[in-house]
């Protein structure tokens, strides 16, 4: 046993497809110089790995399915509705996002917010400047983030300094992706992310489904969040059934794409986001906040769609996952969806991992996977049972516990530093 690469302590242990947890109350985590997990098993009586941080609890890391880097800032802008809100808060915010030093400075605070909340893996609409999107990349490589970052594509309906004719927006895809996509075994992706369908004309959302097949990339847009934002939708594409059919004629419905909100979502679109094996991303705090709605969560789990938790900042109030668990069960009482702490964490945990096409890489503690991990220490102790653990997790907001967060088996932020670091 190697202890310099093992981890001994309270282990949280998600299932591999059931939404359901399993507790190793004193367990070991090995992993290799790469920081793949080479097992996974209880502790013996002759164990020699030390407990690691005592009266804590181990479990993946949380996978954030949808979040908006340059609305960092903006977090608790109460300006209205989705679309009154965009012009008067969130297009302001974005355009300073053509200075770099502007967008460094913001990077930084970024990523250091979503790890001291645990997260370590995340779907990431960047800025409309490419600039902008590769500064966030140089910056989640420095630290060791994982994630799925996307030039957010606009050419219509926001001030032009946020907007990119289609040829202009697909050569700075092509070089991100030369440079990006793929970068540390995988640990870094290009996400093609037309922001949604009102921002892009029907020639910049197919050539971004073009995009996508070509280099057979993720894909991350907005749909149905809002009744106001259907309607215009709807008038923009006389020619479409639905929204969903929308990015279905521009190629942007595959197994490897990833909708935001659904509030609104019809039965025929579920039915088809499930036909396809397409996934969806859960926002229940920005969809509380903005007034949009509560996403009906059953439609998605009964149709078996991949389904992940999206903090959405910086219409979400809160980088914490946890938080959002907490809004999506008060979401599923409104919508008469039944869940509980339990699936909801498994949903923002290994949900996530499925929803992001990374389900053979993070999201579970066995062999194989990537060491991605979050350390917390519960406020009274760790109860006796995992439904006890899951209630402590998912509604004692006003405790983070947060202790360390590893990527790869790698320290990227702990409690004590309250920092980020390089790795």
């Amino acid at each position: 046993m190697t202890v310099n690469n093992s981890i001994r302590g309270c282990l949280l242990v998600p299932s591999e497809e059931q939404h359901t947890w399993t507790l190793v109350e004193d367990g070991v985590i090995e992993f290799d110089k790469d920081g793949k997990i080479t097992s996974v098993s209880p502790a013996g009586e002759d164990c020699e790995v030390r407990v690691t941080r005592p009266g804590s609890i181990w479990l993946p890391g949380f996978v954030d399915t949808h979040i908006h880097f340059p609305q960092t800032r903006i977090r608790g802008s109460a300006s209205g509705e989705l679309l009154p809100w965009l012009q008067t808060s969130v297009f302001p915010e974005e355009s300073k996002f053509v200075e770099a030093a502007y967008a460094t400075e913001v990077a930084r605070v970024f990523c250091n917010s979503m790890l001291s909340h645990g997260t370590t893996c995340a779907s990431i609409f960047s800025s409309s400047d490419p600039g902008a999107t590769n500064i966030l990349f140089e910056t989640m490589h420095e630290i060791g983030l994982r994630g799925d970052v996307g030039l957010t594509l606009m050419n219509r309906g926001a001030p032009d300094v946020l907007l990119h004719d289609t040829a202009e927006a697909m050569d700075a895809c092509e070089q991100l992706v030369e440079e990006w996509h793929g970068v540390d075994r995988d640990r870094l992706r290009f996400c093609v992310t037309p922001r949604f369908a009102l921002s892009c004309t029907p020639d910049l959302l197919r050539a971004a489904g073009d995009f996508a097949s070509k280099h057979d990339l993720t894909i991350q847009t907005h749909i149905s969040e809002n009744h106001d934002e259907i309607t215009a939708t709807l008038e923009m594409f006389p020619g479409s059934e639905d929204y969903l059919r929308v990015y279905e004629d521009a190629g942007l419905l595959t197994q490897k794409s990833l909708f935001a909100h659904g509030v609104w979502l019809t039965d025929r679109e579920w039915d088809d986001i499930a036909d396809k094996k397409s996934s969806v991303s859960h926002c229940p705090d920005s969809n509380f906040f903005l007034g949009s709605g509560a996403m009906p969560l059953s439609k998605a789990i009964e149709r078996e769609i991949k389904t992940g938790l999206g903090t959405d900042i910086g219409a979400g109030r809160s980088f914490s996952l946890r938080k959002c668990c907490s809004r999506g069960y008060d979401a599923s009482r409104m919508s008469g969806s039944k869940t509980d702490a339990g699936e909801l964490l498994w949903l923002a945990t290994r949900g996530g991992a499925l929803a992001m096409s990374r389900g053979d890489q993070i999201g579970l503690l066995a062999s194989g996977y990537d060491a991605d991990l979050v350390n917390i220490e519960l406020e009274d102790g760790i109860p006796s049972t995992v439904e006890l653990i899951c209630e402590k997790l998912v509604f004692g907001e006003d405790w983070s516990g947060v202790r360390e967060v590893r990527i790869r088996g790698a320290v990227v932020w702990s409690s004590e530093d309250e920092g980020v670091r390089a790795v």
